[in-house]
């Protein structure tokens, strides 16, 4: 297994391959625009040590007071990770299915680093953030608007992002974030007894999630992802 810096290389290669996918695109995102920003944001351990890593020791002191107010309220916090749904896909099982309180509403508020609107972990946002890419301004039409084509590319690198990370967590970012930064060590769901599950168990990448009228045209996807060097 890769050590972490290498892993966090990597990881940089991926957001870079994404990025430059996005370049080629007519979106409204952009750099301080908010509206889709909420607390519901899920991020790998991985990704939460990129961001960390990129912090200084005071504000990091802020972002975990921020994050700390955030675990008293109400945020979406996964029952499973990419690649273990395209694992349960892939099986012709049926993946678990939430609750009404455990839905990803975006009416449980902003992202708690929100400054003003303004992202201040922007450059290093996790991929959860970077995919949330709509073709108009959500505050326009409610929703966000993004083609098939494009949630195909996000589902692929997200299942590379959880594979490098697989030895890590998947959950909300204020429980992963809270939880790199405390070193508090997580509670897994192994058996039924488990009083608390915030973050969930990674999975390695065993099948992509690639619909067969996508397969042609994200070759060079695939391609920059087999040529990254780690």
């Amino acid at each position: 297994m890769l050590n972490i810096y290498r892993r966090l290389a990597v990881l940089d290669q991926l957001y870079k391959i994404y990025d430059q996918f996005i370049d080629s695109l007519e979106i409204a995102c952009k750099k301080y625009c908010a509206d889709c920003c909420t607390c519901n944001v899920i991020l790998t351990t991985l990704e939460a040590r990129r961001i960390i890593s990129a912090l200084d020791n005071n504000v990091r002191q802020g972002m975990l007071e921020k994050l700390m107010k955030q675990l008293e309220s109400r945020r979406f916090t996964p029952k499973i990770t990419t690649n273990q749904l395209a694992d349960i896909c892939i099986s012709g099982e049926d993946p678990p299915e939430e609750a009404p309180e455990e839905s990803n509403d975006p009416s449980w508020g902003q992202c708690p680093l929100l400054d003003d609107d303004k992202c201040p972990i922007y450059d290093v946002r996790p991929f959860a953030c970077r995919c949330m890419v709509s073709k108009h301004r959500c505050a326009d039409t409610g929703v966000a608007e993004i083609d098939k084509f494009t949630i195909t590319v996000s589902h692929v690198l997200q299942q590379y992002i959880e594979h490098i990370d697989q030895n890590g967590f998947s959950g909300n970012m204020a429980d992963v974030l809270t939880h790199i930064m405390t070193n508090d060590i997580p509670i897994i769901n192994t058996s039924s007894e488990t009083t608390r599950t915030c973050l969930i168990k990674n999975a390695p990448l065993r099948v992509l999630m690639i619909p067969p009228e996508h397969r042609k045209k994200i070759e060079p996807i695939l391609s920059a992802l087999r040529a990254i060097k780690a």
